[in-house]
């Protein structure tokens, strides 16, 4: 799985947080107001744009060519970015058994809690 940069993260997190398709003018505007993290200056449409270009080719997003300006959305959700973040750190390792073993014990008793939910429920 491609990784993501601090600008592409954060990026993602503005296309993440919208129910909507939002331009490259949007994403920068959302941006500059602060409302992602890791990201407090102002970046030109441009930059951001290049940076939509690569998500693109890594598949994080998706663009509406026909509409102007493009319109650009997330290719998945976050919970499934972050699930594939998981499943790739779990396959490099060498005993997946005492990594999920680790997990486990740093658990909260809520979050172990909705792991036995979901695990019953598979």
């Amino acid at each position: 799985m491609a990784t993501l940069g601090e600008l592409e993260r954060s990026v993602m997190d503005v296309l993440w947080d919208s129910t909507d398709a939002l331009t490259a003018g949007d994403i920068r505007d959302d941006l500059a107001h602060g409302n992602a993290a890791g990201v407090g200056k102002e970046l030109a449409v441009t930059t951001v744009l290049t940076v939509l270009s690569r998500l693109e080719a890594k598949n994080f997003v998706t663009r509406e060519r026909d509409s102007r300006p493009h319109l650009f959305s997330a290719s998945t959700s976050r919970a499934a970015h972050m699930a594939e973040l998981m499943h790739e750190v779990l396959g490099a390792a060498p005993d997946r058994e005492a990594v999920l073993a680790r997990f486990v014990g740093q658990v909260s008793p809520r979050e172990a809690d909705a792991l036995r939910r979901i695990l019953a429920g598979k």
